[in-house]
């Protein structure tokens, strides 16, 4: 097979049968993952030249697999693919080490060409999304974009803890956001982690300490 190796993460399985049949015979797929867990097995084990990262995810998403991966394999690259186009996402993927992020409008060829573009070293952007990574590094966005722990979480994980900190229970936030249950208490669980906190409470002050809610 010409081209670069890959491994694709996304935790829907139609979307990345979609990615796999686009890909076909442009590189090297070596595999494809459905969680962080089994994203970060696959990736020590197949060492590809790039791996496709969906942003949104259980248990930390695409910056938990970049952190994790990173401590085994700190050259690894990693291209972000993901419907999000905000700002937030874009400069939390590429603070973790991602070398590019385009969005699921993106065709075959033109992924493909992204993965050998960031093989080869490049850094690449969708078209609108290169401005939010240079406005973040040039240190034009708001204080609140770049505040050390809060960049620790992802999009998904700052709209649970904003539902939590109004006061919302499990079950109304999940209504909310369109997800179940279960997947808030993800959600939940790993920003306590990350913030280092044991508590609903204080996440709700933690929230309401960085005016994160209204």
């Amino acid at each position: 097979m010409s081209g670069p190796s890959v491994v694709i993460v996304d935790d829907h399985q139609i979307f990345r049968t979609g990615v796999r049949a686009e890909l076909e015979g442009l590189v090297d797929v070596r595999g494809d993952a459905d969680s962080v867990e089994h994203a970060v097995r696959l990736v020590l084990e197949e060492r590809p030249d790039v791996v496709l990262l969906d942003v949104h995810m259980p248990g930390g998403g695409g910056v938990e697999v970049i952190r994790r991966v990173a401590r085994e394999r700190p050259a690894q690259r990693f291209l972000a693919l993901s419907v999000s186009d905000a700002a937030e996402d874009v400069i939390a993927v590429v603070r973790a080490g991602a070398r590019g992020y385009v969005t699921k409008t993106i065709s075959g060829l033109e992924l493909a060409d992204a993965v050998r573009r960031v093989h080869e070293g490049d850094a690449v952007f969708s078209p609108r999304l290169a401005g939010f990574v240079l406005d973040a590094f040039a240190g034009s966005l708001p204080e609140a974009e770049v505040d050390p722990e809060l960049d620790l979480l992802t999009q998904r994980e700052r709209e649970v803890l904003q539902h939590l900190a109004r006061g919302y229970m499990y079950k109304e936030i999940a209504q909310r956001l369109s997800i179940s249950a279960k997947t808030v208490e993800g959600h939940v669980s790993s920003v306590l982690r990350k913030l280092q906190l044991s508590s609903r409470h204080e996440l709700s002050r933690w929230a309401v300490e960085r005016r994160l809610v209204d």
